[in-house]
């Protein structure tokens, strides 16, 4: 997600910005040391006693041949999860770096890609073992042609990753995101009455305050508008359960996307826009939902569920 035009999101940490003049008669403040959110120990046995037997993550990288030159395929290697979701690659098919496309470790992998402009939005999937069916896009033209959702079916459930519409500065693409969220929405309850999903990806919406370090500030931009969060809510009201707060309700900052602008990631400056979303059904498997925020790489760090299905 580009959130250049949010400078003020980070700026509302309050750096001394008062004239030479003023500094000479005020002792500068000491800025206060920023709260980290400290990722905890991965749990591996779901509340009903299972363990978990699969590893998804997602991380929205910000262009994928950047973050390939950024060593972001050492990370995945060292996660090695069963399955990598990608996000905002940015990249067609043909111009893929030869280093992610001869991945031994992934021998399975699906791209959609925006139709009409190159270097825009764009998912990936990297699959250890090979799904029963994958298929790109939500059935409408309108959509499909940005490249945004990938769907592998798995014998006990779905996995979609998505890259979200981001609703745009000045909200200019606040009434297509409401058509998007309320499509998007139809085409998970379609599968969820086949079988069980999981939803993966940048979501491009913070639901609660609590999942921004300054909502206050943000109430009428892209990501945080009344609008966008009362299509997240409608999401969990058609039965499906956002991991991350299903084991961590009262957590505070909990980030997954930070603005490149004012140090905003060493100030933990966030927006949690990065989710495991899962049909209520594959509830009682959930172990764990990580949130990787000391992987580098992209202004998006890179998300991990433990499930057993």
């Amino acid at each position: 997600m580009k959130r250049g035009k949010n400078a003020e999101d980070a700026g509302a940490e309050g750096d001394d910005t008062g004239s030479a003049s003023a500094k000479k008669t005020k002792k500068t403040k000491e800025p206060e040391a920023p709260i980290l959110y400290d990722d905890p120990p991965d749990k591996m046995t779901s509340k009903d006693g299972r363990d978990a037997n699969m590893k998804i993550t997602s991380w929205n990288v910000d262009g994928l041949r950047a973050w390939v030159k950024k060593n972001g395929l050492d990370w995945v290697r060292e996660e090695a999860p069963d399955v990598m979701c990608l996000q905002e690659t940015k990249c067609g098919e043909k111009a893929l770096p030869a280093d992610i496309t001869s991945m031994p470790e992934y021998p399975h992998k699906y791209w959609a890609v925006s139709d009409e402009k190159e270097g825009y939005s764009g998912v990936g999937m990297l699959c250890k073992t090979e799904p029963l069916k994958v298929t790109y896009g939500i059935g409408k033209e309108e959509h499909d042609k940005e490249g945004r959702v990938i769907t592998a079916e798995f014998p006990t459930f779905y996995l979609v990753t998505a890259y979200v519409p981001n609703a745009s500065k000045g909200l200019v693409r606040l009434d297509y995101r409401k058509t998007w969220d309320e499509d998007f929405r139809s085409y998970l309850s379609e599968l969820d009455m086949q079988k069980p999903l999981v939803l993966c990806g940048d979501l491009n919406v913070a639901h609660q305050e609590i999942d921004l370090k300054n909502p206050k500030g943000n109430k009428k931009n892209p990501g945080f508008t009344p609008e966008e969060r009362e299509g997240f809510s409608q999401l969990l009201a058609a039965g499906f359960v956002d991991s991350f707060r299903e084991l961590y309700p009262e957590q505070t900052n909990a980030y997954t996307f930070w603005t490149y602008m004012m140090n905003s990631r060493s100030k933990n400056v966030g927006w949690r826009l990065d989710y495991f979303l899962l049909s209520s059904s594959l509830v009682p498997g959930l172990c764990d939902s990580k949130i990787r925020n000391k992987a580098m790489g992209s202004d998006h760090c890179p998300i991990t569920l433990h499930i057993a299905v």
